[in-house]
């Protein structure tokens, strides 16, 4: 032991021994720093940064074509010859043509139909099929096969079983119930409320599953209660089931309208709008004009046209339904 010029005794180091030093410096490992990075993140942008590449897609496949053809609707377009700015005279002429007036027509009535039909129908399927037994799913499942089946496919069928002549299908039914024939697709009075009956068939499978979830949710209680209360069948319907699938009416009512306005396999495979025009809509007529009469621009303003239809129904859906809440809840 000797002491320095400070005077604090100095260790000398022994032999075989290596002298003391600061402990290395161990960089993070590369699975820490992205754990600090997420934690250092708010908690909100987590569900964001997996739903991102998602909305990525839909922004460039969806809100990208409608940008595009909400500038065509301004413009003649012109392949290869650069398009030419005409301010609203597409619209102008949408609004003026007979044809599209009529399409409007057909489109209103059969979006009511169906709407109406779907939901009326659907909501009695729901409440026979309603419960968990097994055998209610196998009969839900059978039931539910139109609306997953291949439009394609369902056409045909119906093609066939609407036949005009007497013995078709649907004719020898009319026949046993004491009406004469009817020419279903090929008669301008009778086209569309065939085509109509299609939408309905397919379209209210659909509206029972919803309904059978929105019936999953009744307190079952009340059902009690009122039975106790010697309400029958039909009062506990319409006083305890019906008030309190209020929010499905408006959810199925909503998608059930724009279903009824976009309609457009239906009628290009059974009919594509014939005969006569009798089942022309909105979407059949935009698709002619824009890619059958290379009217890009005007069938571009029909489209926006119904754009708007769409979105105006959506809030006056929307806003019955809030008001109906505030009533509720008052």
């Amino acid at each position: 032991m000797r002491a320095t010029g400070s005077g604090a005794p100095a260790t000398a180091a022994r032999p075989g021994r290596r002298p003391l030093s600061a402990p290395p410096v161990i960089p993070a490992a590369p699975g820490n720093r992205r754990a600090r990075w997420r934690r250092s993140l708010p908690n909100w942008t987590t569900p964001w940064l997996f739903l991102a590449p998602a909305l990525v897609l839909f922004g460039l496949f969806k809100f990208t074509p409608m940008w595009r053809a909400m500038q065509m609707s301004f413009h003649e377009v012109r392949p290869y010859l650069g398009d030419r700015w005409v301010g609203w005279a597409n619209y102008q002429q949408v609004a003026t043509d007979e044809d599209f007036l009529a399409a409007i027509g057909h489109t209103v009535v059969l979006a009511l139909g169906q709407t109406g039909g779907s939901i009326i129908i659907g909501l009695l399927l729901a409440l026979v099929l309603e419960g968990s037994t097994r055998n209610l799913w196998i009969v839900r499942t059978a039931v539910f096969l139109p609306t997953v089946a291949a439009m394609a496919v369902v056409a045909e069928v119906w093609r066939i079983l609407y036949y005009p002549a007497g013995d078709g299908a649907m004719n020898t039914i009319l026949s046993w119930l004491g009406a004469g024939p009817s020419q279903f697709l090929n008669g301008q009075d009778s086209s569309l409320l065939s085509v109509m009956g299609v939408g309905i068939w397919r379209g209210a499978p659909y509206d029972m599953m919803i309904f059978i979830a929105g019936l999953a949710g009744v307190d079952r209680t009340l059902y009690e209660a009122s039975a106790a209360d010697g309400a029958g069948v039909l009062r506990r319907i319409w006083h305890v089931t019906l008030p309190a699938l209020r929010p499905v009416f408006a959810i199925l009512f909503t998608l059930a309208a724009i279903r009824g306005l976009r309609v457009f396999t239906e009628i290009f495979l059974l009919t594509n709008g014939g005969p006569n025009g009798s089942t022309e809509v909105l979407m059949t007529l935009i698709y002619k004009l824009g890619l059958e009469r290379g009217e890009l621009g005007v069938a571009a303003a029909g489209s926006m046209i119904l754009l708007l239809a769409t979105v105006l129904l959506t809030l006056v859906v929307q806003g019955i339904r809030a008001r109906a809440n505030r009533q509720v809840t008052r």
